[in-house]
């Protein structure tokens, strides 16, 4: 579904797309930047734009943390045609087990 001007929408791309898994290992970056953490990126769980003078990417991203997985949901401004990127936002919004199928190659059913 296309969302108004400034209105938040599903990503146009995959959510495990190149630009987009890009992405995210560049708010991980600047987030350890910034914090002097060491996350280690994991997987894109969820991506959503927003247009605005570029477009803000909101992801939802697993990281490693001190060898767990957490679900962190960040934000990152792009504006192309100036060739900025920003990290506007990084939080930390919950745990992930600590195996799931997918980590083990497994299919359910």
């Amino acid at each position: 579904m296309a969302g108004k001007v400034g209105g938040v929408h599903e990503s146009h791309g995959s959510r495990n797309s190149v630009e987009t898994d890009s992405l995210a290992r560049f708010a991980v970056e600047e987030h350890n930047k910034k914090e002097n953490a060491l996350l280690e990126f994991a997987r894109v769980v969820k991506a959503e734009e927003q247009v605005v003078a570029g477009t803000l990417h909101h992801l939802t991203l697993e990281a490693i943390d001190g060898g767990k997985k957490k679900i962190y949901e960040a934000k990152v401004w792009v504006k192309p045609w100036m060739n900025f990127k920003e990290l506007q936002e990084f939080k930390h919004t919950g745990e992930v087990p600590s195996f799931t199928p997918s980590d083990l190659g497994c299919r359910r059913g």
